[in-house]
């Protein structure tokens, strides 16, 4: 009977996080918060060859940007710590060796070459156990004569291995199928089969969550548990996130990481929101979940068995909906950075560019290919004034745009409300339909088909002095066109 839920998120600073760590870390984290538990951090750097400098900080910076509070870890600390491998390596091989006593493990000389020699079954080479039939005596000679070694796992030869996994249900192999794992390498680092597992029974975990890949070489860990004697964690493995039906999402082929998307101008919230709906399924309909609603909805009964495939297009969806309804300032705020990457930075009112795109981009990065048409502004094709719906033509804009532009002219406080009772002015004036002066304008003002805002914002957002010098522009167009 467990205690007390203690889940633990252990990557390997090897990187950015990729999505697949990132659900990981995020089913750890919301079940331990829906069962009143423990979430803790490990880094699991036993790695060495694999290591990046910085990606420990990359860790902690994603998990605190995607809202994931760790309870126990680095720069924490906690009862259980050191919460890093490299720091704990004495634990390792005081363990290792007693596996060596109880007749569980026993130490490897084989070379390389001999290695590389073992017959290829299926694209891997088998170890044959050639060491575990040494002598005593012979092993203390090569010991004493300072010989490069590891520590191997001694796996029953015959019989299965039974679990439960809280997804896949029962899970057994058999023994004759699982290799003689290498525990300690040969420079006296541990490697991750083994130092999950005493980590694990060290820090008290009672519940493992971790990729599919595992989910048939976990019986090698539980008969570590019962060649220590310990107790076995709950086990649930998560299916994979693909890309397309045939390949895994993976930052060696490219795919985005989380960081990547930060920088793409998603949310961390609707990033969140969205991994956790991948391989998992709430009761009801309801997709846009904030993170209290997830961890009191999370359950392990709606993790789903089959793979998920990463939709961009559905995040992007996902992501405009958290944009659409986030407070004005906040956006301005986060929307910030972006304008300063686009064309119009510096040039215009930076609220008022704000107020034109946040009703109108999926992600914060659409901002720049929104508003740059601002600056892109020269001769364009005549046609754009014509509209079968509103019923405008190049002529008929001809006539609109020096009557709209007297009254624009005639504007002392130049603001939306001033410029759109303007533009309303001459719709009653010449007894037309709005678009009919509406339109042109708006075409006048952007020499685009289509534009964030319409004409009443376009011309506050650029100023008086602009909106009469490219009307001016449009009417010269115009008239040289079709006077052609």
């Amino acid at each position: 009977m467990i205690k007390e839920i203690r889940t633990r998120f252990a990557p390997s600073p090897t990187g950015y996080m990729h999505i697949g760590n990132l659900r990981t870390a995020l089913y750890a984290f919301l079940y331990a918060r829906k069962n009143n538990g423990k979430f803790i951090l490990r880094i699991e750097d036993t790695d060495t060859e694999r290591y990046v400098e910085g990606a420990v900080d990359i860790i902690l910076d994603t998990l605190k940007k995607a809202g994931m509070d760790y309870d126990e870890g680095p720069k924490k600390g906690g009862p259980y710590g050191p919460y890093v491998q490299s720091e704990r390596k004495n634990e390792y091989m005081k363990y290792a060796l007693e596996l060596v006593e109880k007749g569980e493990a026993y130490y490897c000389f084989c070379s390389k070459e001999r290695l590389e020699s073992l017959p290829d079954v299926n694209g891997a080479r088998k170890y044959d156990k050639h060491c575990l039939r040494l002598s005593k005596e012979e092993v203390e000679k090569r010991l004493k004569a300072g010989e490069p070694f590891v520590i191997r796992q001694n796996i029953p030869e015959h019989g299965k291995t039974t679990y439960h996994d809280m997804v896949f249900g029962d899970i057994e192999v058999d023994n004759a199928d699982l290799e003689d794992n290498i525990l300690i390498k040969s420079d006296g680092m541990p490697t991750y089969n083994f130092a999950n597992v005493i980590d694990d029974h060290l820090m008290n975990v009672t519940v493992v969550m971790r990729g599919i890949e595992y989910l048939s070489s976990t019986p090698k860990y539980n008969l570590l548990y019962k060649a220590f004697g310990w107790e076995q964690p709950l086990y649930m493995h998560l299916p994979p996130i693909m890309k397309d039906a045939t390949h895994k999402l993976s930052k060696r082929n490219g795919d985005a990481s989380f960081n990547d998307l930060m920088e793409k101008g998603f949310l961390p919230e609707a990033v969140v929101n969205y991994i956790a709906l991948l391989g998992w399924s709430p009761k009801g309909n309801e997709e846009k979940l904030s993170m209290n609603q997830l961890i009191e909805m999370f359950d392990v009964e709606g993790i789903s068995k089959s793979q998920s495939i990463f939709d961009e297009q559905k995040l992007r969806w996902l992501n405009g909906l958290y944009i659409k309804e986030l407070p004005f300032d906040d956006f301005v705020e986060k929307a910030s950075p972006y304008i300063a990457k686009s064309k119009v930075a510096g040039k215009y009112d930076e609220k008022k560019l704000c107020k034109l795109v946040q009703s109108r981009i999926d992600t914060l990065d659409d901002i720049a290919s929104l508003v740059d048409f601002l600056e892109e502004f020269g001769e364009y094709d005549i046609e754009l004034f014509r509209h079968k719906k509103l019923k405008t033509t190049p002529e008929i804009s001809l006539e609109v745009l020096p009557e709209i532009r007297e009254k624009f002219a005639a504007i002392d406080d130049w603001n939306e409300t001033n410029i759109h009772e303007a533009m309303t002015k001459l719709v009653e004036e010449k007894q037309v339909k709005n678009g009919i002066v509406m339109w042109p304008v708006r075409v006048a003002l952007s020499g685009k088909e289509s534009t964030p805002g319409g004409a009443t914002e376009l011309a506050d957002l650029i100023g008086k002095e602009e909106t009469l010098k490219r009307i001016d522009f449009s009417v010269n167009l115009l008239k040289q066109k079709l006077n052609a």
